[in-house]
């Protein structure tokens, strides 16, 4: 009756102690971790910078679109025989 008994107390034993050991390396405390608004915020700001781009891309898009305008209004305005 002592032997099995004994079996089984070491196979517990073995079993809580892997367990200890293979949860301590991914339990992170809390302190450390980033909460959920930190996480929104990166979040936010990477979106805004993206955003801010996208409006230089298109103001300098339409700059260059003005100006062909422009210069395709003034040649149309003269006269061909003094752009030559």
């Amino acid at each position: 009756m002592a032997v099995p008994s004994l079996c089984v107390f070491v196979l517990l034993a073995a079993g809580f102690i892997a367990e200890v050991n293979g949860d301590s390396g991914t339990v992170i405390p809390a302190e450390s971790r980033p909460c959920v608004d930190c996480h929104a915020f990166e979040f936010m700001q990477r979106a805004l910078q993206d955003l801010k781009r996208t409006a230089n891309n298109l103001n300098t898009r339409t700059d260059d679109l003005l100006l062909r305008v422009e210069k395709r209004a003034l040649c149309d305005c003269l006269p061909s025989n003094l752009l030559a």
